[in-house]
């Protein structure tokens, strides 16, 4: 069943990266295919494509319902160590105002780096000596991830047209599960190299970002600031500070560097990204990925 699953992720991954692209509007229903370079002063890199469906519903005629729609979006992405499949439905009944819903599956595989180990995948645990090791091989389980949530979103430009005033803001607020199939209950694990503290549970994530959108190949500048919480009970949950939120800054640039009517690619830049985790009382590193937090 793993290796069925597994290949079902391959097969998705494949045939988004490599269709041929088809642009338009069939019926008003417009489709656009887009590509995705991310990475971070870390350095983390990851490359995606996008195929979008925008369906118009319950448009009116007003500015603020002429453009009512439901976007739905798949996605497959690749980086050094992993291989992720998404599926994003947003639905927008009114300019300012947006309802998501979606899921991603995954995998990944370690490497060795000198004398660095990079941990695509798997269970966090300690040694005979108290030193974090991970147990896992490649593709040796998947991770999943269901989502439901809702953004406040604004552009000046709205208020006064003009190529030179899109100051936005965005805020969204979800409630997910994330669980990897290998994991039993309580156990830690690593994703993507993260700091290996995810636990099969619910979660809450949030985000503020307030920037700026220009009509040259720099097409964003911006800054966020994500929040995280464990919404799962975990033994000593106060001992540990898994009751509070976790803060990440970072600041944002876009680069469009090819857009036409069918396609675009872009690369994302998070700069000096960094974590305030209260339950470690240090500061640290660490990179987002998040589809919701780029404007196209």
């Amino acid at each position: 069943m793993r290796k069925l699953m597994l290949f079902l992720l391959l097969l998705v991954v494949v045939n988004a990266l490599f269709a041929e692209i088809q642009t338009g509007s069939t019926s008003g229903i417009d489709t656009s295919g887009e590509f995705i370079l991310q990475g971070s002063t870390l350095p983390e890199i990851k490359l995606g494509f996008t195929r979008r469906f925008i369906f118009p519903f319950l448009q009116g005629e007003s500015p603020l319902t002429e453009g009512n729609n439901i976007n739905l979006a798949l996605t497959a992405d690749i980086s050094p160590i992993s291989l992720n499949g998404y599926a994003d439905a947003v639905w927008t009944p009114i300019a300012f105002f947006q309802i998501a819903a979606g899921g991603r599956i995954g995998s990944g595989w370690n490497l060795k780096l000198g004398d660095n180990d990079v941990y695509g995948i798997g269970i966090n645990f300690s040694d005979s000596e108290g030193k974090a090791k991970v147990s896992g091989n490649a593709f040796d389980g998947l991770l999943w991830k269901t989502y439901i949530g809702a953004a406040l979103q604004a552009d000046l430009a709205a208020v006064f047209p003009g190529d030179w005033n899109h100051i936005v803001f965005r805020s969204y607020h979800e409630t997910n599960y994330k669980g990897y199939t290998q994991a039993a209950s309580g156990e830690s694990w690593y994703y993507e190299n993260d700091d290996g503290e995810n636990i099969n549970g619910f979660n809450y994530y949030g985000n503020f970002l307030i920037g700026y959108q220009m009509p040259i190949f720099i097409n964003l500048a911006a800054f966020l600031a994500e929040m995280d919480l464990y919404l799962y009970d975990t033994p000593n949950r106060n001992q540990w500070g898994d009751e509070k939120i976790r803060w990440t800054f970072s600041n944002i640039i876009t680069h469009l560097t090819h857009k036409h009517k069918f396609e675009c690619f872009r690369i994302n830049l998070e700069m000096q990204p960094l974590l305030f985790s209260l339950r470690q009382n240090k500061l640290g590193i660490l990179m987002r990925n998040d589809l919701a937090l780029f404007f196209v």
